[in-house]
């Protein structure tokens, strides 16, 4: 079935991450549009609290991402409420701040786990029904991080976002043939809780000299408190839900003047590094047969 093609032209989205920042703001929006929406937190109170209302088009749903149980469930739970998914948005994650050296193996692996494998276990466990559908869009949320690496402080936060890059690319290439869509949205500065204390993490052992990333986390801290991300999350949910009803979307999708600005800086770094040593990158290939 078509993701257009639903009751009234509304679709059954699948929200994780859904108690704050985009999550919220999207299950706000969709609810006051008539979607049907099933949401996922770890902390089910929390979400009905943040969302307020509890329509018959709402479901919430404790979920631990980590858990590849715990999310079967959830996706079982919303087939038997609404008898489809139409909408994956992976939104769940958090920021983890910490110079390579400095964060330890369970400060990096905790990030990879909700950021990386939450996603992956939301994946395995929706496709037999996307399959079984043969529709869905996927949405999974990256960030710029996941394009360009060079943030101080940023690097373990950076390696899940480009994971995030690149399994959701070779997913769209696996899924194609079942009418499955997929886009990964790469987000720059919106005014979300994100570098709040609990959606961002600290390393717990600090070097002093990592400067660079103490300022870093001072940078960041001081544009939570001032507020003037340039981004409004409002508009980042509305142009989500827009991308859910075109027909042929994108798999790539930039969020935000500095997520472009950004953007392009990598490609023409990339470029400029791909035109200079081009002549040894090619002198690795086997020499070509001397003809008689």
């Amino acid at each position: 079935m078509d993701n257009q093609s639903n009751t009234n032209g509304h679709q059954v989205w699948f929200i994780t991450g859904a108690s704050k920042g985009f999550g919220l703001e999207l299950v706000g929006q969709l609810l006051g549009l008539g979607h049907r929406v099933a949401a996922t937190s770890r902390n089910v109170a929390e979400l009905r609290r943040a969302v307020g209302t509890e329509p018959a088009n709402f479901l919430p749903l404790a979920v631990e991402l980590g858990r590849e149980a715990s999310v079967g469930e959830a996706i079982r739970a919303t087939v038997e409420q609404f008898g489809q998914i139409d909408v994956v948005v992976n939104n769940a994650g958090y920021g983890q701040l910490g110079s390579l050296e400095e964060l330890t193996d369970d400060e990096a692996q905790a990030n990879f786990d909700v950021n990386v494998f939450g996603t992956l276990n939301v994946i395995r466990q929706v496709m037999p029904q996307l399959r079984k559908q043969q529709s869905g869009h996927i949405i999974n949320v990256s960030s710029i991080a996941g394009i360009l690496g060079g943030f101080p402080g940023w690097g373990v936060y950076c390696a899940t976002k480009f994971a995030v890059e690149g399994l959701s690319e070779a997913l769209a290439a696996e899924v194609a043939p079942f009418g499955v869509n997929v886009t990964v949205v790469a987000p720059g500065y919106f005014r979300t809780n994100f570098l709040k204390s609990g959606s961002i993490r600290l390393a717990t052992d600090k070097l002093a000299e990592y400067a660079l990333v103490r300022q870093s986390e001072a940078y960041h801290d001081q544009l939570q408190r001032d507020n003037t991300q340039p981004g409004d999350p409002a508009k980042a949910a509305t142009a989500l839900i827009e991308l859910a009803a075109t027909p042929n979307p994108p798999l790539h999708l930039l969020l935000g003047q500095d997520a472009y600005d950004l953007a392009n800086m990598k490609i023409k770094s990339l470029q400029n590094d791909m035109a200079q040593w081009k002549a040894l990158g090619l002198s690795t290939g086997f020499a070509a047969s001397a003809t008689a």
